[in-house]
């Protein structure tokens, strides 16, 4: 090990100002480094006793004081326990210490222990608390850490958001969904602030706290109502909006409620069938009526798929039309509406394998997935042929591995060494699940793929198949 591998302990042993070692906005894992860092040093008995800051180290009075802040830090990360709780009564003056007290909070000695939390206690300020909050967090994952956190939390009650900024806009997630939670929960913003906040962030989880916490303090009052829940209806997140759409059924709004039947989210669109339902409305004719002409331009992808999600097996007959509307995102959510419906027909969506649109031809796949095995394997194969559209040949990959027996085996010897990444990297994987269930012992196809993909499948899987398949490979 080299000296700086003890994480600053021996920068501390020749009185290098703590702030040097670790500076006030240093990240929570140097301060973790340094505490492990002085045990080690004091441990490792590897290292050179010339070395100077080594001696230093060693020579240090840890024990008595009295404390510079250097030799402080060595005595709060000192593996001896007696050593650590003698610090912690003198830490008090030394402030810049005040992360390892920090640290020292979830220490194995329980007498440790207790004096770091009296002390934290007694000197944390919101200035310092919120110094500290990262630190906090992050040691709050040990099992002794919750004393800590809880201190941190209690002193940050009463601050502003102003205080509270720069854990707000913390760049670690779990510092900043700390903060956002607490300055929620006391209440530190306006209805119309937490929908602006919950339509306008990108992390999930801060999502759903504003969103709640503007469900929970929407006004009764109208015009106010109406401000707070027009940016959680218009925003671009689907949790938000499933938020607004929600809170309208307090607002008694169905009217409004309605708009978002064609949502392109599901969970959007739920939200608004259950405001709807509340209100006495039954969405499902709404649905139907939207679906009705399958030559309609202006037909949602999301009407589609609501219908599906609320309809019936009689409903098909809607969607069935539908397969052959012009927009791609509709006739993709026909497909996949009828295979929610159990309404899938082979002969409807084989096709649509073909379709131009990506999106239709993987809806049609998986539909047909469940009869792979049924499916006649030659238009399959031509599907594959270099010639074609990557995702036909995706869909006719997928099928045919699905499909299995010799023609599943040919398609996923052949795509070895495709051009096409995704293709030549799922063959591999499709060559060593292939299972050879109804392939007669001994086909001479099965044998000649087998002796061409040998370098490729693992031995013991190899083997398997070879007795299974009765293929005798040529010795090597």
């Amino acid at each position: 090990m080299t000296w700086e591998d003890y994480g600053g302990a021996l920068r501390l042993a020749v009185h290098e100002p703590l702030e040097r070692v670790v500076g006030p906005d240093a990240d929570p894992e140097a301060w973790l480094a340094l505490d492990a860092g002085v045990r080690e040093a004091f441990r490792d008995a590897s290292w050179n006793p010339g070395h100077a800051r080594w001696r230093a180290l060693r020579g240090m009075e840890l024990r008595d004081g009295p404390y510079t802040a250097s030799s402080l830090a060595v005595a709060l990360c000192h593996g001896d326990g007696r050593i650590r709780e003698r610090a912690l009564r003198e830490a008090e003056a030394f402030p810049e210490a005040l992360p390892l007290v920090v640290v020292r909070c979830s220490d194995w000695v329980g007498q440790v222990r207790l004096r770091a939390r009296t002390l934290l206690g007694r000197m944390l300020t919101v200035r310092r608390a919120v110094a500290l909050a990262p630190l906090t967090l992050r040691l709050g994952r040990r099992s002794r850490g919750g004393c800590a956190v809880g201190l941190v939390r209690d002193t940050l009650r009463p601050a502003t958001t102003g205080e509270l900024g720069p854990l707000l806009r913390h760049r670690n997630p779990r510092v900043r969904r700390f903060a956002v939670e607490l300055a929620v929960s006391e209440g530190r913003f306006t209805p119309v602030e937490l929908a602006r906040a919950a339509a306008g962030d990108a992390d999930v989880v801060v999502q759903d706290l504003f969103a709640d916490a503007a469900l929970a303090a929407l006004p009764e009052d109208e015009p106010a109502r109406t401000a707070a829940l027009e940016p959680l209806l218009s925003a671009r997140n689907s949790r938000a909006r499933s938020t607004g759409v929600t809170a309208l059924r307090r607002a008694g709004r169905p009217d409004l409620a309605e708009a978002y039947l064609c949502d392109r989210s599901a969970v959007v669109r739920a939200c608004a069938r259950w405001v709807l339902r509340e209100h006495g409305v039954d969405p499902l004719p709404r649905y139907r009526v939207l679906c009705a002409d399958p030559a309609d331009p202006a037909l949602r992808p999301g009407a589609v798929q609501g219908l599906a999600e609320c309809g019936g097996r009689e409903d098909a007959r809607l969607l069935r039309p539908l397969l052959r509307h012009p927009a791609a995102a509709v006739r993709a959510r026909a497909v996949a509406g009828l295979r929610v419906l159990d309404s899938v027909d082979r002969a409807e969506l084989l096709p649509l394998l073909e379709d131009p649109a990506a999106g239709v031809a993987r809806e049609a796949t998986t539909a047909l997935l469940p009869d792979a095995g049924s499916l006649d394997p030659a238009p399959l194969v031509r599907m594959l042929g270099p010639g074609r559209p990557a995702h036909q040949r995706r869909a006719a990959f997928r099928l045919l591995t699905a499909h299995g027996g010799p023609p599943g085996l040919r398609a996923a010897v052949e795509l070895l060494d495709d051009p096409d990444e995704q293709l030549s990297a799922r063959a591999p994987q499709a060559l060593c699940l292939w299972r050879p269930d109804g392939t007669p012992k001994g086909d001479p196809e099965v044998t000649a793929l087998l002796e061409r993909a040998r370098d490729r499948i693992p031995g013991s899987r190899l083997r398997f198949l070879t007795w299974a398949t009765g293929a005798v490979l040529a010795p090597r």
